[in-house]
């Protein structure tokens, strides 16, 4: 009943009040970030939602402050994210005040305040069967594995605890989350801010493309070795 009915109501209520409350906050935060990054201060993107009735996700348009320039080499092409991200970029990211918008998405539904963080449309084709039911709620602002290690962790274990979280979806797990993310706010822990190292981590589809390719490849030697 709580993930059903209760969840989304205080969602509402919650990312209403705080849009008030914090509107002097977004005010200068809109103004300041279109002066550093000299144009639009918003960054929007297509997420994947809770699945729908037919096992599909729904795309949503995710809103974030701008964290990374448009910068781009003699051929066109954008550089690398870490040398786009700007000074006032990583000190937005550091304090999560970046994620701020997102209480739009929260407020007409396509977001929860806590859940699985929205990922990217192409990772969806790398995901078990297991790992897509962390979209069977919507996604969060906050959730159960940016409390447990954030974007340091790699991906298989950030994927477990999003279906934790789906499995264990309640009001005191909910609070618990938010108390939790509050402290690691404050202590700007388990932020990498710029480019990610060691395995499992960069992008999804990248890694498990990666894995994929490794694991032809012991095919392939087991089968010369068969011969």
């Amino acid at each position: 009943m709580y993930a059903k009915f209760i969840k989304r109501f205080l969602d509402f209520l919650l990312s209403l009040t705080a849009l008030l409350v914090l509107s002097p906050l977004l005010l200068v935060l809109t103004v300041v970030g279109a002066a550093v990054m000299k144009g639009n201060p918003y960054f929007t993107q297509l997420r994947p939602g809770r699945r729908d009735k037919n096992g599909q996700e729904r795309i949503f348009r995710l809103i974030k402050f701008r964290t990374m320039t448009c910068e781009k080499d003699a051929e066109g092409n954008l550089l690398p994210d870490e040398q786009r991200v700007t000074k006032y970029g990583r000190l937005l990211r550091s304090t999560s005040l970046d994620e701020l918008p997102e209480l739009l998405n929260i407020l007409v539904g396509d977001m929860s305040i806590v859940g699985p963080r929205p990922l990217l449309p192409e990772y969806l084709p790398y995901y078990s069967e297991e790992e897509r039911r962390r979209h069977d709620i919507r996604p969060g602002l906050t959730g159960w594995a940016q409390v447990n290690g954030r974007n340091i962790t790699a991906w298989d274990e950030r994927l477990q605890q999003d279906v934790y979280y789906v499995g264990n979806c309640g009001f005191l797990l909910d609070c618990k989350i938010l108390l939790m993310t509050v402290v690691k706010t404050i202590k700007r822990s388990d932020i990498i801010v710029g480019k990610q190292h060691g395995p499992g981590h960069g992008r999804l589809d990248i890694v498990r493309q990666g894995k994929l390719g490794k694991e032809e490849n012991r095919r392939e030697e087991t089968v010369n070795i068969g011969k």
